[in-house]
């Protein structure tokens, strides 16, 4: 059995950038696979490396696959290089719905200059679940993906509830699609 090479091409939300090659027997086997690739390869952003985004496979036209945006992760060793003592990590997961009708579950962190009460805690965690509501309603899934994913939900979480009290950092820790919207 011959295999042949199919290039793999990120979604819409990247620009149809090229992400690597995969071999395969038949185009159907490629239906459904996943992949993961580092954001670094599709902008060349040295900067962006700490972020891993998972792709599958949803149609082959032409020696071509075509994907769609799954998730999204941070790498490990990035994460623990935010996170020091004496200060607090909050966590928020959301389900959440965009204008086109995709349900994401999205995982915000954000993490405190010094230790903070319960009540804080509360308080940022409703900001961040405000931030990331509203974005996804007033945006359709591809704008959503690159908002998040480029930081700019993040920065609207962490600009809005450092008035509680001062945080070092919001991230975007984690996104996974749940359920596809309209037309796709």
């Amino acid at each position: 059995m011959v295999k042949a090479r199919f290039k793999v091409l990120a979604p819409t939300a990247f620009a149809l950038t090229e992400v690597g090659e995969v071999f395969a027997s038949s185009p159907d086997k490629l239906i459904k696979r996943t992949l993961w690739v580092n954001f670094f390869t599709l902008t060349g952003d040295i900067s962006q490396q700490h972020i891993k985004l998972l792709f599958q496979i949803d149609k082959v036209e032409d020696g071509k696959a075509y994907t769609i945006f799954k998730g999204h992760d941070l790498t490990r060793d990035y994460l623990r290089s935010l996170i020091r003592r004496g200060c607090s990590k909050i966590d928020g997961i959301f389900d959440v719905l965009t204008k086109d009708g995709f349900l994401l579950r999205v995982t915000i962190m954000a993490i405190t200059q010094k230790r903070v009460k319960s009540s804080q805690e509360k308080a940022i965690r409703k900001i961040m679940r405000e931030v990331v509501e509203q974005k996804s309603a007033k945006l359709n899934f591809d704008e959503f993906v690159r908002e998040m994913i480029l930081g700019k939900v993040a920065s609207e979480a962490f600009n809005t509830a450092k008035k509680i009290c001062p945080l070092r950092r919001v991230e975007v820790r984690k996104s996974k699609l749940l359920l596809k919207g309209e037309g796709k």
